[in-house]
């Protein structure tokens, strides 16, 4: 069986399209966004699209496209639809799949659903993005408290940005969830960087 990961954050702008792009490269899996929240003409696709340098990966095409950057409930009841998790299709593909979601894990995705409740439904293994700043240890440790609630498995955390030994640690320690890398502050963002740091993740 193919490997799927669903790739997901303590919040908004911590880096999980920098990761998703490194481990699609390091992977060279395909990779997907089932809920592409405004920003259409510069979505995450193109960002992962522009920043691999493979040939096997196949971006697929996301499954809703919304025009409003807000919160994809909102975002969908403006444009006249609705986001069901029952109605996600897995992209057919033989190759491993980096899956990244929109925003945290509390994020709604309709009046009753949360991007939580996709993992399930998707059968992948979660990958939890963190970034060490005051107060990533609560958010982090909130993430994964609610996870371990829902008894959704978490295969990995992965840091990215700035080192924070004493908070890493500590996360590690009081949560026993696996760290998989370290990704350093990149100081560009091209397909040589993307591919050079793959060899910060274990996976």
């Amino acid at each position: 069986m193919n490997n799927t990961y669903f790739i997901s954050g303590i919040g908004t702008g911590i880096g999980k399209t920098i990761v998703s792009a490194i481990l699609t490269q390091k992977l060279q899996a395909d990779y997907w966004k089932p809920i592409q929240s405004g920003d259409l003409d510069q979505s995450d696709s193109l960002s992962i699209r522009n920043l691999i340098s493979n040939t096997k990966t196949a971006i697929h095409l996301e499954q809703y496209r919304l025009s409003k950057p807000l919160s994809p409930h909102l975002s969908a009841r403006l444009d006249g639809i609705e986001i069901r998790s029952n109605a996600l299709k897995l992209p057919v593909t033989n190759n491993q799949l980096i899956i990244e979601g929109a925003g945290g894990l509390m994020v709604p995705i309709n009046e009753k659903e949360l991007i939580l409740d996709l993992i399930p439904i998707l059968n992948a293994k979660l990958i939890i993005v963190s970034q060490n700043y005051l107060g990533s240890i609560n958010h982090t440790l909130l993430t994964l408290e609610v996870l371990k609630q829902r008894q959704i498995p978490v295969a990995g955390i992965i840091f990215n940005g700035e080192e924070n030994q004493e908070s890493e640690s500590y996360i590690a320690n009081y949560s026993g969830i696996p760290i998989l890398g370290k990704i350093p502050k990149l100081t560009s963002l091209d397909q040589e960087s993307i591919a050079e740091a793959g060899k910060f993740i274990q996976l």
